[in-house]
């Protein structure tokens, strides 16, 4: 098979594989996943975090190099910024359509514009992925099959965290779903654009990864925080804390494993 198809062939396969065992999740039954949602959100909050601050930035700054720290944090506020501009539009858009409080749009107009930024985020973040699996697929095809693996391996608790912030947003299970497996499949596209222009993408990679990065921070701090805020009592605190650890700790053990 030709590179190309080894590229296509691989990023598909991987995108494929973590959205399905994402949707095992939707093989519970109403009452399981009503009991199970709020626990997924939070291991999504620690998630995001982790893959922000565990993987993408460390690479961002590693890929570049000591001299290009602050233009790696540039793009990354610059991230942060055009994140809560794209908020305040779609919250701006909900609000037309079904008048809101002023100065006040409801909780459900939060999650609904937490799932659309993570959809956007999240088929950023695959696309980048897709471009490093081309990269290493274009070194040598056993680098190449190793990356796809470790890039599996590492969207599996983060493909769940989606599933359940779009589930949170009120999407249906089908279409919440559909979107998920769409966005994994974004890989493909990355992979396929670095085949033919892999010294650009490559050039611009730092800054393509703080930015996705700054997607996943600000969704974390900006929309699941104040939402799991919403439960005030101590048992429900802990149990927040304990799943927020563990989505750290599930990313950062698939990162050290993948390496």
């Amino acid at each position: 098979m030709s590179t190309l198809g080894l590229i296509v062939a691989f990023t598909a396969l991987s995108g494929f594989l973590s959205a399905l065992a994402a949707s095992a999740f939707l093989a519970l039954g109403t009452a399981r996943r009503a009991a199970v949602l709020p626990h997924l959100v939070s291991l999504a909050t620690g998630a995001l975090l982790g893959a922000a601050f565990l993987g993408l930035m460390p690479h961002a700054l590693d890929t570049l190099g000591p001299g290009g720290t602050h233009a790696v944090g540039l793009a990354l506020l610059t991230g942060i910024l055009t994140f809560f501009l794209l908020e305040k539009f779609v919250l701006w858009r909900h609000c037309h359509d079904d008048p809101c409080e002023m100065h006040s749009p409801s909780h459900a107009a939060r999650d609904a514009a937490s799932a659309r930024m993570i959809l956007m985020g999240d088929g950023f973040h695959n696309v980048l992925d897709g471009v490093l699996v081309a990269a290493a697929f274009m070194t040598d095809t056993r680098l190449g099959i190793v990356t796809a693996a470790a890039v599996f391996a590492h969207e599996i608790p983060q493909e769940v965290g989606d599933l359940a912030i779009l589930l949170h947003g009120g999407l249906s299970r089908r279409r919440a779903l559909a979107l998920n497996l769409l966005t994994s499949l974004t890989s493909v596209v990355g992979g396929v654009a670095a085949y033919f222009a892999l010294g650009a993408a490559l050039h611009l990679l730092p800054y393509a990864l703080a930015f996705a990065a700054s997607s996943f921070i600000y969704v974390a701090v900006a929309d699941l925080i104040p939402g799991l805020h919403r439960r005030v009592d101590l048992r429900a605190g802990l149990e927040q804390v304990v799943f927020i650890g563990l989505g750290v700790a599930l990313v950062y053990f698939t990162h050290q494993h993948a390496h």
